[in-house]
């Protein structure tokens, strides 16, 4: 017993010791006692409240809240992924997972097909957008949400999984599926806008998105005609920081200094250059950003400005300028930690928010205008740091009508798509498909009845107006005129259809083309009524303005 003893206490000895050995190469960690002491503290004040709470405490779930409100502190980016999330969080790495290869959404009670992917089982086996599941391996998904059918769903290639959905003019149909790999393309579609214009829509940066990229512009110089690209980062959050670099590699000649980093360790100071020989480093390019546009978007789009490489069109990106590394944890988890903070060539940080020091209230706050340091693109233009990638020519960001805004927020646009696809087998491709007049106004006889009610901005003004009237005792007096007012500005929902025409046939459109195409509809279907590719167009037909944009004397 004395020897087993003496064991367990070499062991708590080595223990310690390696902790304050770990420690010691960290020049963050100086005060050992007040790590051991806060870290005792915790454990038995957990200790404590687990053994004389009044009620049953779940001990995990007390601790993943305890985790997770400490992380929170400190930056949105910093997480901890427990044994059951991993999965999720490697999918989100690599766009790899087990499944039938189909985007899911809720439909009041049910989950429906929103998205199947071209070439994968829910395609293969005639799985459309607008299947309403009912019973997957013969029990009900009636009142699920999506996360739940998710993991019914997915599962080891080869398996199989039988579904019962409904379908619009079809009734209830039984299929069976067998799951495959699934790979999340990053590059979903490749094609050209014009006769003379590539177009590479990028949307994630997992593992091989420049190896997709890269392909991606072979494809598209194997058109003699081919003048131009644009490469889409729009929407686009991020991921992989060496993809980045492999990326804006298809571009610029090896050599090349793309991104660097830097942190509280020296680990974390790296330069990232390219490393590969260029597809094209002469070819014009636009790259497209908005304001989702964050991360290795911005490394992409941040490089690519500051190397004159191409122009940047759109809106502002989000300024995420941060850097996660994933460290390993006990019992199968991990922690996703902010490691550094990146640098594109010309040295700036495009991080918008400063997380390291917050206000009293515990906020933080966007770094102010006058604390912004301007610097230097490769041929001397002007560019600041503080708040995301600024476009070379900003486009102002389309917003939907009312009318607009409610007809998809009740999913409308959605459903007509689903009917119409089931009156017609086949339409136009989806660059040249449009709806008729007649088509329009079966529309508008399909919607008729629908719950699709909205609330004016006007509306909302006369309100406000009311309530102050209220407050301050005028309303009685002029209740009368008011009334009127309400009348007459209350909006007609036939007339605001006829209205705003255009619009709802282009989202329609849109909508229809994606039932027979897939998600290259989702682009082709888009092009003609797209601001920014329009302005990417109007900027390739003048190239002196082109090359004049990347000069220092340019007027933006």
């Amino acid at each position: 017993m004395k020897a087993f003893l003496k064991k367990i206490k070499w062991y708590y000895v080595a223990g310690v010791f390696a902790l304050l050995t770990l420690f010691s190469f960290n020049k963050a960690s100086t005060n050992y006692f007040e790590i051991s002491k806060n870290l005792d503290i915790f454990a038995t004040l957990y200790r404590e409240v687990n053994s004389y709470y009044v009620d049953d405490v779940d001990a995990g779930k007390l601790m993943r809240k305890a985790i997770d409100e400490m992380l929170n502190s400190l930056d949105p980016y910093t997480n901890y992924i427990s044994e059951s999330e991993i999965e999720d969080f490697r999918f989100q790495m690599t766009g790899q997972y087990g499944g039938i290869g189909s985007q899911i959404g809720q439909k009041g009670e049910y989950i429906m097909i929103t998205d199947p992917y071209e070439g994968y089982p829910a395609q293969k086996e005639d799985l459309r957008a607008g299947d309403l599941l009912l019973e997957v391996e013969g029990n009900s998904v009636k009142g699920k949400n999506s996360s739940d059918i998710s993991k019914l769903l997915k599962g080891q290639p080869g398996t199989k999984v039988k579904l019962k959905i409904k379908r619009e003019g079809e009734g209830e149909l039984m299929k069976t599926l067998t799951r495959e790999e699934i790979h999340v393309k990053n590059v979903p579609y490749v094609g050209m806008v014009d006769d003379h214009t590539g177009y590479i829509r990028l949307q994630s940066f997992t593992n091989d998105a420049g190896k997709e990229v890269k392909d991606a512009l072979v494809q598209l110089k194997k058109n003699a005609r081919l003048k131009a690209v644009i490469l889409d980062v729009r929407g686009n959050p991020g991921g992989l920081l060496h993809e980045s670099v492999n990326i804006v590699n298809v571009f610029v000649p090896q050599g090349v200094e793309v991104v660097s980093t830097k942190g509280k360790i020296k680990e974390s100071e790296k330069t990232y250059r390219t490393l590969n020989q260029p597809i094209d480093i002469e070819i014009p390019l636009v790259v497209l950003t908005n304001r989702s546009s964050a991360s290795a978007s911005e490394i992409v789009s941040g490089s690519i400005q500051d190397l004159d490489r191409g122009v940047v069109i759109g809106t502002r990106t989000f300024g995420k300028g941060l850097v996660q590394n994933t460290r390993p944890l006990s019992y199968g988890t991990q922690l996703k930690v902010t490691t550094a903070k990146y640098y594109t060539p010309s040295g700036r940080c495009i991080q918008a928010l400063d997380y390291s020091h917050r206000n009293e209230d515990g906020s933080v706050g966007a770094v102010a205008d006058s604390l912004k340091k301007e610097f230097k693109t490769k041929n001397g233009r002007k560019v600041y740091d503080g708040g995301g990638v600024d476009p070379d020519i900003k486009v102002t960001p389309k917003t939907y009508s009312k009318i607009a805004e409610s007809l998809l927020q009740k999913q409308l646009i959605f459903d007509y798509a689903t009917y119409y696809r089931a009156k017609h087998s086949s339409i136009a491709s989806a660059k040249e498909f449009n709806l008729t007049d007649d088509d329009f106004a079966d529309f508008k006889k399909y919607i008729s009845g629908k719950e699709y009610d909205y609330t004016t901005q006007t509306e909302k003004a006369l309100e406000e107006f009311k309530k102050k009237a209220e407050d301050e005792k005028y309303f009685d007096g002029i209740k009368a005129q008011y009334e009127s007012l309400k009348q007459n500005f209350a909006h007609d929902k036939q007339a605001d259809i006829d209205r705003n025409k255009a619009e709802i046939v282009r989202l329609l459109e849109e909508e229809i083309a994606r039932r027979y195409y897939y998600q290259k509809a989702r682009y082709e279907a888009s092009f003609k009524s797209d601001e920014d590719v329009q302005e990417a167009l109007k900027l390739f037909s003048d190239l002196p303005r082109y090359q004049a944009l990347l000069k220092p004397s340019s007027k933006k």
